[in-house]
Order: structure tokens, then C-alpha cells, then sequence
């Protein structure tokens, strides 16, 4: 099991079918358990995943479009119901608030969850963690909708053969790592010097647009981009009249954007094979995949340095 992937409970767009969930998708990143557009049946699907309320530390909401948030009164009820100890972030559009506490309570039920409402008001970072940083940037949809981005922050790996060179190891590497210099034998060794700056790994989650701006800054350079592809591309003009893409729109936007590995998503009810969504997507790029319910989608690593 990767301890970073992507696990998808729900693929359907505005209905579900017989194959397909509502939106769902749980980003498992290490320790953290980040929850987005939790539709309708969300919390059975979890079930199916082996997922458990007590597994999500966040909850991302792009839209209160229906497919995209009726699922949450389950999710916090459920976290409440399984005396969750930790508290629960939900990230959302301020401009839906009203929404958002119909939501939160919308049946009786014993409130004990500790649930932080963090409502978005602008572009921008939500949170920065010790290991990475969560954005969101404003889409263009019908409503108004964020897209979300999660970037590890950049760090030194170190290099074996440097590290022999400065005659260091035992710990006093762990120093260095910690504290960035250390003194060895009368000279100054930085961190820089024994390894080479990596990139941490991004992903990025996109629903609900048009082609836009915003998606392509969310989605520059990412490892694992979700994106939805509502319709092929014989429906453009019916895309952009209701503010969605194509497959091979959502593919430009990861060639353009140098994403590693697109994840197609949000299918309109009308089709019930996506196999042609794959095959207008490798037009323009090649890692692709259209995600089925209970898929599992590893964030593709980095290369590391020899």
C-alpha cells in the first residue's frame, strides 16, 4: 500500500449510475487523510474502500453543487458517531456558507466531532504544514468553485558519496539536517554541500471548469492530477455552455501544464464506457487513466538521486 495515493469512491458527475458513486476522493498523504467533494453515499463507499471516518483529517470542498457536498452530513455525523479525536478541517467557498451550515446540520444528531470551518475567500495558500502546503484558486464554474493543490515542500537529499568526502556520518547528520551547518574538523559543512535540492511531490484536484488560468497554475508540474472530463470532445460547445471540459481538454491542461500522470473523472451519466475518454486523452498525452469507483492511484514518485 502507497502511502501516497489517491483512492476514488465516487466518479458519477451530476447523477450516479449502477457503476458509478457520486464524487468522491480520499488523497491518502501520509499521516494526513484529505476528503474532497464528498457527494452523495460517500460514507458507504468508504466502507467498500476500508476506509474509516477516523482516517480523514481534511475535508475539501470545490463547489455546493449537490454531486459535490451532499455527501458531507454523513462524513461529519459518522466522525461524530466514531468519536474521531482530532480536528477536522473543511475548506469551502465562504461565498456558500449558508450552505455549508445546512450541511454541517442538517439532521439531530450527537455533535461531538471537533469540526474547524475554513470558509475561502481568496487565491491562495489554506495551510502550511511541515511537510507541504494546501492551496486553492478560484475556477470558472456556473457557482463559484475553488481547485485545490497540495505541494511537499522542497528539501536536500543527501548524497552518500558527498557525505563521505566531509568525513561525516553517525549523528552528526542528523544534526546537520536539523540545523542546517554543522562544524567538523574546523570547517563549516552546510547542508547544500553533502546533497542536491528535490522537489517535493504535488497534486492537484480539479473539478468543475472550464479551461481556465487558475486550473493550469494549479496543475503546473504536478505528479498526480485529477481532473474532470465531463464530456468527449464531439460535446465541446455542450462543455463550455455548462462550464465543464472534455477529455482531451483535461489532457491539454496536463501537457501544457507538465502534469506526470492525468486522472479522469466526474463522467456525465450518458456514458457508460470511458474507454473513449482514454483514447482522446493519449492523443495528447500518455500517462492517462479514467478512474473507475474504488480505484486505486499511485502519486507517482520522484527520481531519486544516486
Amino acid at each position: 500500500m502507497s502511502n501516497r495515493e489517491l483512492i476514488v469512491l465516487g466518479t458519477a458527475s451530476q447523477v450516479p449510475t449502477r457503476h458509478r458513486n457520486h464524487n468522491a476522493y480520499f488523497l491518502r498523504w501520509e499521516d494526513e487523510g484529505i476528503l474532497f467533494d464528498p457527494g452523495e453515499g460517500t460514507q458507504r463507499q468508504m466502507l467498500h474502500a476500508g476506509l474509516s471516518a477516523s482516517q480523514v483529517t481534511r475535508i475539501c470542498i470545490t463547489h455546493f453543487h449537490g454531486d459535490h457536498a451532499l455527501g458531507l452530513p454523513g462524513i461529519i455525523q459518522r466522525l461524530s458517531l466514531d468519536t474521531v479525536p482530532h480536528c477536522v478541517e473543511v475548506y469551502y467557498p465562504a461565498s456558500g456558507q449558508a450552505y455549508f451550515e445546512r450541511l454541517r446540520h442538517a439532521t439531530i444528531f450527537a455533535d461531538k466531532a471537533t469540526i474547524a470551518p475554513r470558509p475561502i475567500t481568496k487565491d491562495g495558500p489554506l495551510v502550511e504544514t511541515k511537510g507541504f502546503t494546501l492551496s486553492a484558486a478560484r475556477l470558472e464554474h456556473s457557482v463559484d468553485t475553488f481547485g485545490f493543490r497540495l505541494e511537499e515542500h522542497a528539501r536536500v537529499q543527501l548524497i552518500a558519496s558527498r557525505l563521505q568526502e566531509h568525513g561525516l556520518s553517525g549523528p552528526i547528520v542528523g544534526e546537520l539536517q536539523r540545523k542546517g551547518v554543522v562544524e567538523v574538523g574546523g570547517r563549516t559543512v552546510r547542508l547544500e554541500d553533502v546533497g542536491e535540492k528535490r522537489e517535493g511531490q504535488a497534486f492537484a484536484f480539479i473539478m468543475d471548469t472550464r479551461p481556465c488560468a487558475n486550473a493550469a497554475r494549479l496543475a503546473e508540474g504536478v505528479d498526480l492530477l485529477v481532473c474532470e472530463s465531463t464530456y468527449l470532445e464531439s460535446e465541446h460547445q455542450e462543455a463550455h455552455d455548462h462550464f465543464h471540459m472534455t477529455a482531451k481538454q483535461a489532457a491539454e491542461l496536463a501537457r501544457d501544464a507538465k502534469v506526470r500522470r492525468l486522472a479522469l473523472a466526474h463522467f456525465s451519466q450518458r456514458y457508460e464506457d470511458t474507454h473513449a475518454f482514454v483514447r482522446e486523452a493519449r492523443t495528447v498525452v500518455e500517462d492517462v487513466v479514467a478512474v473507475r469507483d474504488l480505484d486505486h492511484v499511485e502519486v507517482p514518485k520522484r527520481v531519486r538521486v544516486s
